[in-house]
């Protein structure tokens, strides 16, 4: 009987094989690496006062693999449900917002009464304000980055709303409800940038319905001056001198100083005169 020969296969058959041999050398090691993590007799409690101790000296990636074991070992108890919690933080701080907001879902899918749950909603809102307040927002200050996608502002908006509304008392409640001011104001600076730009390409129909868009849903907001500016100078170019006269009559009742009252050209400040992005 003659031996078998690797050069007898045909050349398609042989590379086949390698790709195969590879890849179950590959999961044997993988497997092997969770064995050795996680298979040692280790109890839910001593997992998870080492993920927290790996949390509380800020190794993040550490503290994620020890929650993420700890889950799939131990997935019922308090300690697991604490888990979820502390690994939604561990992502956060190691700026991973979708397993973040992920983790977060299906805490509060999970456990809806949970104790902490409040902490849930919060730190979902805080994931997305961090995401609206990009760098470019931290490096040019004033409302030329109100113009870049709103979408993390208003998702964070509603997280905070969300717990306001369930929980009024959280401890955390107080620094959502001033996060939110900030978020409104900008959602409406957001607003009037785009109504600046149906200014400048003479859409004037537009900027008008934007404008009256921000009046009737951010009121009281410092946007609602440069709202009225804004309708009283589309106004003027349509012609309309009657709703002109009265867009000016509120702008000088309620914002005497305005730049458009005063002559002033809101356009010509430092930042607007380098921002070439219109």
């Amino acid at each position: 009987m003659r031996g078998f020969s690797l050069l007898r296969l045909p050349l398609a058959s042989i590379q086949r094989a390698l790709v195969i041999a590879l890849c179950v050398m590959f999961l044997a090691a993988c497997g092997s690496d969770e064995i050795e993590e996680f298979d040692d007799g280790r109890g839910a409690a001593e997992l998870y006062e080492q993920a927290k101790s790996a949390l509380d000296a800020h190794n993040f990636g550490q503290a994620i693999v020890l929650y993420k074991g700890l889950q799939s070992r131990y997935p019922f108890g308090r300690h697991a449900e604490q888990a979820q919690l502390d690994l939604a933080y561990a992502y956060y701080k190691s700026n991973e917002p979708e397993n973040v907001t992920a983790t977060l879902d299906r805490f509060i899918r999970t456990y809806p009464s949970h104790p902490n749950v409040d902490y849930a909603y919060y730190l979902k809102g805080l994931t997305f304000y961090e995401q609206n307040i990009s760098f470019l927002q931290r490096l040019v200050p004033g409302r030329r980055a109100a113009d870049r996608d709103q979408g993390a502002a208003r998702q964070a908006f509603d997280d905070f709303s969300e717990l306001l509304r369930r929980h009024p008392e959280s401890r955390y409640t107080p620094d959502a409800r001033q996060r939110m001011v900030y978020l409104r104001n900008n959602l409406a600076d957001h607003e009037i940038a785009v109504a600046e730009y149906y200014m400048r390409r003479k859409a004037y129909v537009a900027a008008i319905n934007r404008s009256k868009f921000i009046l009737e849903t951010y009121p009281n907001t410092p946007s609602t001056g440069d709202a009225l500016a804004i309708l009283a100078g589309a106004y003027t170019e349509l012609g309309m001198e009657d709703l002109k006269a009265d867009s000016e009559r509120v702008l000088a009742q309620n914002y005497p100083e305005h730049p458009y009252l005063t002559g002033k050209d809101p356009n010509k400040s430092f930042w607007r005169r380098i921002w070439v992005f219109d």
